[in-house]
């Protein structure tokens, strides 16, 4: 998911000084280039010699608050753009009471469709080319996931809800994550329209938390395929400590060397780390898989259209720190690639707010399991990413920079 910082200008009231001295000349050129990137909502920044700043576009949005322990948090964003930002945040260059607030007011008055022209000519290229070079081939493919999902089992179920579901709840008549979850797998299940005995295959099982769901209480069979080693090891426990070996077959699989006709096949956010070379390829797969009159249900994060150009141009910090090989689709991008594969979209509907809530929860969760998990090696560094990662993704979501739509297809 992508979260730019601000380029475009526009008009705000004057910065508020708390102090009575008048600014010094840097200090005067930084509230001039804060105040032409500043739309909507307001800004508080608290420099690293104790001045206090007040930005306020007198629009509604958030309330965001920065406290600069470092000036080379700007010369960071200067030269590297918003992931220069985010490596200083990690590097405890700057803080704030709430990361979250931070990502939605950056979102919010993103520049949409420019290039980024905070980032270096030559940093921008080379990001790309990298970017370019961690294709998700069959190999490709194993090396990004494990890049993430293989950190360990241990580490996801300190802080996953019992359910270990790495993807957004549902809160629909339900303020408990763990029921949020499985409000979201039976949806699913409703969209396919399983019935006791039909086969379902998933493309990215997870740890197993749909599939389990799936055949305990719909009665369905279900080939469960992932290439992550760990999560295909846990699964497969699951499933046997569950008693269901007999309806579920966990298979460690890339989706393109699936084989087979299923009655239905379920996607929870797997599409975006299919990258978007292979996007054709995955919707060829889902309708392969399908025997006519089949349905397909897709759980995906898609980013806005109007930023899409710009992301595709220039990696993100999620692309260049947390998902290598990564790629959001767009809503009119599913529909396309459906459509190409064959595939006729019946229902399509948005739950980007369940996303934001899962991710605040998310975050509790990660911070309350911290002592569990520094005590596995993992150091502050780490954990400062993992609190920027989350933080950045729920003010996606508050921000309407990306979505989460749950879409379903038949194949005729």
């Amino acid at each position: 998911m992508s979260i730019e910082s601000a380029e475009s200008v526009g008009p705000f009231d004057a910065p508020q000084e708390s102090h009575c001295r008048a600014p010094s000349r840097r200090e005067a050129a930084i509230d001039v280039i804060i105040r032409g990137r500043v739309r909507r909502g307001s800004l508080r920044v608290i420099w690293p010699n104790g001045r206090k700043a007040h930005y306020d576009s007198g629009l509604a949005g958030p309330a965001a608050e920065i406290r600069m322990h470092r000036f080379r948090a700007l010369s960071r964003l200067t030269f590297a753009g918003p992931i220069g930002f985010a490596d200083a945040y990690v590097d405890g260059d700057w803080d704030s009471p709430d990361l979250a607030a931070v990502a939605t007011f950056a979102a919010q008055n993103a520049a949409r469709d420019k290039p980024n022209a905070l980032t270096a000519p030559a940093l921008r290229a080379f990001r790309s080319l990298r970017h370019g070079l961690r294709v998700n081939s069959r190999g490709g493919s194993r090396r990004n996931i494990a890049a993430h999902y293989d950190l360990g089992n241990e580490f996801y179920g300190a802080w996953l809800d019992p359910t270990m579901s790495y993807s957004s709840g549902l809160y629909l008549g339900t303020a408990d994550l763990a029921e949020a979850q499985r409000i979201k797998y039976r949806r699913m299940l409703d969209l396919i329209a399983i019935r006791p005995g039909e086969h379902i295959l998933e493309i990215g099982c997870g740890w197993g938390g749909f599939a389990a769901l799936a055949a305990g209480e719909r009665g369905a069979r279900v080939t469960a395929a992932t290439i992550s080693r760990a999560q295909h090891d846990h699964a497969a426990a699951h499933i046997a400590a569950e008693g269901l070996t007999d309806k579920v077959n966990v298979v460690l699989r890339d989706y393109r060397d699936l084989a087979g006709r299923f009655d239905a096949v379920v996607s929870i956010e797997m599409v975006e780390a299919v990258g978007e070379r292979y996007w054709p390829r995955f919707f060829g797969t889902v309708r392969d898989s399908l025997r006519p009159g089949g349905r397909a249900a897709l759980q995906a994060i898609t980013i806005a259209e109007d930023r899409f150009a710009r992301y595709r141009r220039s990696p993100d910090f999620i692309q260049a720190r947390i998902f290598p090989g990564g790629m959001l689709p767009t809503r009119e991008a599913l529909t396309e690639q459906a459509g190409r594969a064959g595939l006729t979209p019946v229902r399509d509907d948005g739950f980007g707010a369940h996303y934001a809530a899962t991710l605040a929860e998310w975050t509790q969760r990660f911070e309350t399991a911290w002592p569990e998990i520094q005590a596995m090696g993992f150091d502050k560094g780490f954990r400062r990413l993992w609190r920027f990662y989350l933080a950045y993704c729920e003010g996606g979501f508050r921000s309407g920079a990306v979505d989460l739509r749950q879409a379903l297809f038949t194949r005729t």
